[in-house]
This record gives structure tokens, C-alpha cells and sequence, in this order.
């Protein structure tokens, strides 16, 4: 896993590079601060969106959603089958969704 953090929105655009460097950005709930989790800071939603309008593939391992709150665990019950960003339950998961079939770059 790499040594990215995203706690606020100015740790984004570090992440998005690094996912672009390395074509996708796999990411573990420890990676990801309180704020994140609070889906009423948009941090989330920034970091959702900044990647799929860039096309950069992010898997975050979370494995139980629910502690997060309900509706964390909506989102990320949405997402678990994004074609951009995936919330997964291992890293093993994460792993194998990011290795199959890469974003084409252009």
C-alpha cells in the first residue's frame, strides 16, 4: 500500500497524482482520516469525483462499512462496483480489481 493520506481536501491532489503515476491508487481505511468518513464534510465526495473525472481507478479497503455509520456504508454499498472507485472489504479485492483491465491512457 502506498504512503498516501488523505485527511483534508488539500491531501487530494497528492493522492490523485500518485494514483496517476502508478495507474490507480489503492488506499486503506487507516489512510483516510475522521473526515472522510463524514460524509457532511464533501470530503469524500471531492475525493469521488476528483478521481473519476481524471479516470484514476481508487480501491479503499474498508472492512466493515457499517462502523462508519449508515450512511457510509450506503456509499459505500454504491460503490462497490464503480467503475472508477471501489470500496472493498480486502486488499486482496483491491488488488485484483485495479490489475484487471487498467484505464487506458491516451
Amino acid at each position: 500500500m502506498s504512503s498516501v493520506r488523505i485527511d483534508t481536501p488539500a491531501d487530494i491532489r497528492g493522492a490523485l497524482g500518485a494514483g496517476m503515476e502508478c495507474g490507480g491508487l489503492l488506499l486503506d481505511e487507516s489512510q483516510l482520516g475522521p473526515d472522510f468518513f463524514d460524509l457532511t464534510t464533501g470530503l469524500a465526495g471531492e475525493v469521488f469525483q476528483k478521481f473519476t473525472n481524471y479516470r484514476v481507478r481508487l480501491a479503499i479497503v474498508v472492512a466493515d462499512p457499517k462502523a462508519h455509520g449508515a450512511r457510509f456504508s450506503e456509499l459505500a454499498y454504491e460503490h462497490r462496483a464503480h467503475d472508477a472507485v471501489r470500496v472493498v472489504d480486502s486488499e486482496q479485492r483491491a488488488r485484483q480489481w485495479l490489475s484487471y483491465n487498467p484505464v487506458v491512457r491516451c
